[in-house]
């Protein structure tokens, strides 16, 4: 297993990693969240009422139209992984490859 391999693309490089011969690309993620709230509000609160714009740094393991899987962490010896999350893609703003 490489651990921490970085990938030369046209100008810059892409954070990535090797494991089990399988590359997995180091992303920021902006995805919006749920905002909710149980008290009581009037039109022009509940009218503000927005979702929460995330970020999340993580390697991506799973990417469809359905979903996305990423890890944060991993097992140096063993294909393991840690720091897990599931998105739906309907809350997926933009996926963008890290690079250096």
């Amino acid at each position: 297993m490489k651990l921490k391999v970085i990938q030369r693309s046209y100008f810059a490089e892409v954070v990535s990693i090797l494991i089990n011969k399988k590359r997995y690309y180091f992303c920021k993620i902006t995805w919006l969240d749920i905002l909710g709230d149980s008290g009581h509000a009037d039109i022009e609160e509940f009218n503000a009422m927005k979702p929460a714009e995330m970020i999340t740094h993580a390697y991506v393991y799973y990417n469809d139209y359905k979903l996305l899987k990423t890890f944060a962490s991993y097992d140096a010896n063993s294909e393991c992984f840690s720091d897990r999350n599931v998105f739906p893609k309907g809350c997926i703003k933009k996926i963008e490859k890290i690079t250096l």
